[in-house]
């Protein structure tokens, strides 16, 4: 197995696969950090399912299946998503978590819809158009890798450009409008990035799981700092590591999709972080509980011996009285 793996790693194929996945997760951890924080987690799971129709639409309207359309309808779909939402939520009483719950389900299967007219269409089938769903890092040539490696460094370095506005807008955003900052503006750019954030990855991780991979390395981080600046970093370094380890075991056998396992990695490290974080972790938790019951114990104890060693000093005071 290490020798397949070795030879795997050797060709420069799987190595563009592997640090495209990589940066896909980078990025994506880095910016559901923010989500994750702003209680907007559903946003990357609406913003994804948005995408699916926009594919479609580019391959009615141009016939082809190349990427750059891809791109471009899904950003459309997902900017019109985005703008939708936030109409819904100021103009109406429906809250942000309902307005996501409903623009997801519409987008979602008006995208169903136009894949079943795709596929009983002229063009007979649905032209690889299904695996925009679930993804399939594979059929990635080395100019699609270079693509999602480029805007996924842009992502990274414009949150670490603008880590003091989110880091406001996330934790304080009526602070951040009285020093005057675009609060309004600042909220649609982080939509926005994290619409390119998902649009960059369906091809990789698919729209179905592109949330998970948004969200759940930002949790996992969650568990082991309280501060803000570790917590992105983390995120980021667990959404790399579940890039990684996804497409490297993907590699090892047929017919392994990319997409799904990144995703069971990125939740095996929320399993361990669940369990095993130093302070929030489940472990550290019971080890807690146990160290102040013993602590507890043991002050009893000694309330008891000094009790049992002062109660036969006071009757022999009271005897010699008598």
């Amino acid at each position: 197995m290490f020798a397949y793996l070795f030879d795997m790693l050797r060709d420069p194929n799987a190595q563009w696969i592997l640090l495209g996945s990589m940066l896909l997760g980078l990025s994506s951890g880095v910016l559901g950090s923010f989500a994750y924080l702003r209680k907007q987690s559903l946003m990357g799971d609406a913003l994804a399912h948005a995408a699916l129709p926009g594919v479609c639409i580019a391959f009615m309207l141009t016939g082809s299946k190349s990427i750059f359309f891809f791109l471009i309808g899904a950003a459309a779909a997902g900017l019109i998503a985005t703008f939708g939402i936030g109409y819904v939520t100021r103009h109406s009483r429906i809250k942000q978590d309902s307005a996501l719950g409903i623009v997801l389900s519409v987008f979602f299967g008006v995208g169903i819809v136009l894949l079943t007219k795709i596929q009983h269409g002229g063009s007979g089938n649905q032209s690889g158009l299904d695996k925009f769903l679930f993804g399939q890092a594979a059929s990635m040539v080395l100019s699609d890798v270079i693509t999602m490696a480029v805007v996924a460094l842009i992502l990274v370095i414009l949150c670490g450009l603008l880590f003091k506005e989110f880091k406001l807008l996330s934790f304080d955003p009526g602070f951040a409008k009285g020093i005057g900052l675009p609060v309004a503006a600042l909220d649609q750019f982080m939509m926005f990035l994290i619409v390119v954030a998902v649009v960059v990855g369906i091809q990789a991780v698919g729209v179905v799981l592109m949330s998970a991979l948004l969200i759940t390395p930002a949790v996992s981080a969650r568990y082991w700092t309280e501060k803000l600046g570790v917590m992105v970093v983390l995120s980021g370094i667990f959404g790399a590591i579940s890039g990684f380890v996804g497409t490297l075991v993907s590699g090892l056998g047929s017919n392994l999709p990319t997409g799904p396992l990144s995703v069971l990695a990125a939740t095996a490290l929320f399993i361990v972080s669940v369990l095993f974080a130093p302070k929030r972790g489940l472990a550290a938790k019971v080890l807690e509980r146990l160290a102040v019951k013993r602590t507890v114990l043991r002050d009893m104890q000694r309330q008891v011996q000094v009790q049992s060693v002062r109660q036969p000093a006071h009757g022999t005071r009271e005897e010699g009285g008598l």
